[in-house]
């Protein structure tokens, strides 16, 4: 019987595992070639052995452009309910992923109950969990409290994590020497940036990676490698931090290779939209491929409450030019914990912005779904259209709060209607106006 550790060892040996076959068929590819980009890490699987209710989806080159969700309490919201509906619905919207970033309470029992519902991959922040379970200050935390609260994580099922192993102190003298406007911006990478500044140690999971790598290939776990450095403001973009990091995460990414782990980088926050395109190429050229994650990036910063559109814009411009995973950002973004309306409204502007970057890097089949929409809308056919509709629900209340007098029209042309009169007399009738 053929035996493997990790996705990625499975497909070094040509082995089939169940993931890969649920993969292929969900992305139409031929399983040999998602094989290949599997064992050259261009692409991954994120499927930790004990999540039991994962439905598996693939991230990376030639795959349909994915989104995660996050969500979690925090001791301002710790109402775990409202987070476990979140949850709920985020499925229920085909977000692929979630990401607990719960910080506050009863972290594992937030973390378990979502892995058992979730379909979704789930990812979390150990560095987050770190402070609340060891019960400690943070500049009292040692190396083997951060490691035990990894392989907590990954006892529990979470399909992959983010781990700032790039903020070493060598990085972090890149930002001391050159100052930033909005500094650090990340909360992972803030409090290991603090907590080297406190102890005067090398940053723990950079100085002991091989010892995270040999946790993550035990359960089968994606490391997602954390931009501790991303910009979180347009002025930031670009800077020696930002690619001083890049470049340890690309070192670190042939590191984990060699424990067969599979490797997804993280990227920008912030960046002005002439600037996105030359990052998703540095990246892939520096990382070797692996795929690259982003949050926005949002392409301004002065649309508090708009967020959502701003992250969309930049979202769509980096998918389209390399970009395969797309973090969701939401109205309420810079502002409070997004609530359910929020989450809706990032989750519907992620989903545009990745299925349009899909037909721009022209994945294969990504433009039949628009094909079909354009069908319906000649032959004015609006159940169809609603039923094709990336969130149905919305259009049909446009549809019902404004009713035309001639059913084949809208309110907005009625009897002057293009694609009614073009049918008529494409059809060799007056079109009777």
């Amino acid at each position: 019987m053929s035996s493997y550790t990790t996705q990625m060892d499975a497909a070094r040996q040509g082995i089939v595992t169940p993931e890969t076959e649920i993969v292929a068929a969900k992305e139409n590819m031929d399983i040999n070639e998602l094989l290949e980009k599997v064992a050259a890490g261009t692409a991954v699987i994120p499927a930790n052995k004990h999540h039991e209710t994962l439905s598996p989806e693939g991230i990376g080159e030639g795959l349909r452009t994915k989104i995660n969700v996050n969500l979690g309490i925090s001791r301002d919201a710790a109402d775990i309910e409202l987070e476990l509906n979140k949850v709920r619905t985020a499925i229920d919207m085909k977000a692929e992923a979630i990401m607990d970033l719960s910080n506050y309470g009863k972290t594992r029992e937030m973390r378990r109950r979502i892995l058992d519902i979730s379909t979704a991959m789930l990812g979390t922040v150990p560095v987050y969990d770190a402070i609340g379970y060891c019960e400690k200050k943070l500049k009292d935390i040692t190396k083997d409290d951060f490691m035990r609260v990894v392989r907590q994580h990954a006892e529990d099922g979470v399909d992959f994590m983010t781990i700032h192993a790039g903020i070493n102190r060598a990085t972090a003298e890149k930002v001391k020497n050159n100052r930033r406007r909005m500094n650090i911006v990340s909360r992972g990478g803030a409090l290991l940036f603090a907590w080297m500044e406190m102890t005067g140690n090398e940053n723990p999971f950079f100085e002991y990676y091989d010892e995270v790598m040999e946790i993550f290939r035990e359960h089968d776990v994606t490391i997602s490698l954390g931009d501790a450095c991303r910009p979180g403001c347009l002025d930031d973009a670009s800077d020696p931090a930002q690619i001083s990091e890049l470049i340890v995460l690309g070192e670190l990414t042939k590191r984990a290779w060699e424990h067969d782990v599979q490797v997804m980088v993280e990227g920008p926050g912030h960046m002005a939209m002439n600037q996105i395109a030359a990052n998703m190429i540095m990246e892939k050229r520096l990382c070797h491929g692996a795929p690259f994650y982003v949050l926005g990036p949002l392409v301004t910063d002065v649309a508090p409450g708009y967020d959502h559109i701003t992250s969309a814009i930049g979202g769509a411009i980096a998918a389209a030019n390399g970009a395969d995973f797309l973090c969701y950002v939401t109205p309420a973004e810079h502002l409070r914990l997004p609530d359910l309306d929020d989450m809706r409204e990032g989750i519907i502007a992620s989903r545009i912005a990745a299925h349009a970057a899909d037909i721009a890097k022209g994945v294969k089949g990504a433009m039949d779904w628009d094909n079909k929409m354009a069908d319906a809308r000649r032959e004015i056919d609006w159940d169809k259209m609603f039923d094709l509709a990336l969130e149905p629900e919305k259009p049909r209340a446009y549809r019902a709060s404004s009713k035309p007098r001639e059913e084949n029209t809208c309110t907005m042309c009625g009897e002057q209607c293009a694609v009614k009169n073009m049918n008529k007399i494409l059809g060799g009738e007056d079109i009777g106006i």
